[in-house]
């Protein structure tokens, strides 16, 4: 363990180190099976058993409603922004509504515009992205198709704490970089996807629950493979799923519910890891400059500034001699950036925190 750096990567990120642990002891041969799950078939028993388990954990964890189903897809979340819009805004004559708070919801209505009408009803772009719009702000359209946004933005460090009220409308949401890091009631929710590479598994995998009532939705003569309710009926299997991807999102959910104890818990520590590194942001007098409002930080991608570039490298350069990694903010918003999902120790925040004090002392 000892040359394991604090990875603060926006993704593909950190993994739980039990989940790399247990993968690695049982990558020759899944106990009691005699090979690998690589070269397993994803029609065999002991695969039905782990996607199985997969569904399972996250229907503990985040409560889905009977009424929901879980679809483990190839790709992520931008294969999702097509693939939404294709199932439920092409044809229809209705616009499709759409919040901005940062660069993947832009992307999620470049594609979106390839099919139909869009509506974004708040955006942004004023204020940089550094914040989430009030309830009021929202110019829902009530013939919409459905409401799409992103709950948390990984570039401007943006989340919304509560979930936008749409009506009757469905409600469509990128989960993808907060989604397991605290509770939620998906029976708000229509469709709720996320690329795994965040807090749920490797890249390569997206996860989507999507309600029956949006299933009946789906229209005929679509293309097999972009087809929601095909895919549900088949459970996920209509052809090769990413068999690996979804086995290790199976033993994170199993890390959330045993090690952890669940999305509760999980809540606390997140709080807990992001209110240090905030905390410090606050009291450093302007020597760091948060780019998010305070009430819409993210408690998974903090994002700052310093004085100068030529210190932002330095700090950089510093950090990572001492094992703290991939913290460059993105080049569309610059600054630092620490992702600090689900599996990014208490102890890699505190150590980030610790010499963020130092960094700011001999400066």
């Amino acid at each position: 363990m000892t040359d394991r750096v604090y990875n603060f990567s926006a993704g593909p990120a950190v993994l739980p180190v039990p989940v790399l642990e247990e993968a690695q002891k049982n990558l020759l041969s899944l106990p009691g099976v005699g090979m690998s799950v690589l070269e397993s078939s994803h029609r065999s028993p002991h695969f039905t058993e782990i996607i199985e388990t997969a569904e399972s954990n996250l229907r503990k964890l985040l409560k889905v409603p009977e009424g929901h189903r879980v679809l483990f897809l190839q790709g992520g979340a931008s294969f999702q922004f097509s693939m939404i819009a294709i199932n439920y805004l092409r044809g229809t004559g209705k616009p499709a509504d759409y919040i901005l708070t940062g660069s993947w919801g832009k992307k999620a209505i470049k594609e979106a515009k390839r099919e139909g009408e869009v509506n974004t009803i708040w955006d942004g772009a004023d204020g940089n992205y550094n914040r989430v719009p009030k309830q009021e702000e929202l110019n829902l359209s009530p013939d919409a198709a459905y409401v799409h946004y992103t709950s948390n933005e990984t570039i401007q460090g943006v989340e919304f704490s509560t979930e936008p009220e749409v009506g009757e409308v469905p409600l469509v949401c990128d989960a993808s970089s907060d989604i397991l890091s605290r509770p939620l009631d998906l029976s708000t929710y229509d469709l709720l996807y996320g690329g795994a590479q965040k807090n749920m598994g490797p890249s390569g995998v997206a996860l989507v629950i999507i309600s029956e009532r949006l299933l009946d939705r789906v229209p005929t003569e679509i293309h097999s493979m972009l087809d929601y309710r095909l895919l549900a009926e088949n459970h996920s299997l209509y052809n090769t799923p990413p068999t690996f991807g979804i086995y290790l999102m199976m033993l994170v959910g199993k890390w959330l519910l045993e090690e952890i104890g669940g999305l509760e818990e999980m809540y606390r520590i997140n709080q807990q890891k992001a209110g240090l590194l905030y905390d410090l942001i606050d009291g450093s007098g302007g020597f760091y400059r948060g780019h998010a409002e305070p009430e819409s930080r993210s408690n998974m991608n903090v994002t700052w500034t310093l004085q100068s570039e030529d210190l932002e490298k330095e700090f950089l350069a510093e950090a990572k001699n001492l094992g703290l990694c991939e913290l460059k903010g993105h080049r569309s918003v610059g600054g630092i950036r620490a992702s600090i999902y689900n599996a990014m120790p208490l102890e890699g925040v505190t150590a980030l925190r610790d010499f963020m004090e130092t960094f700011k002392k001999s400066h």
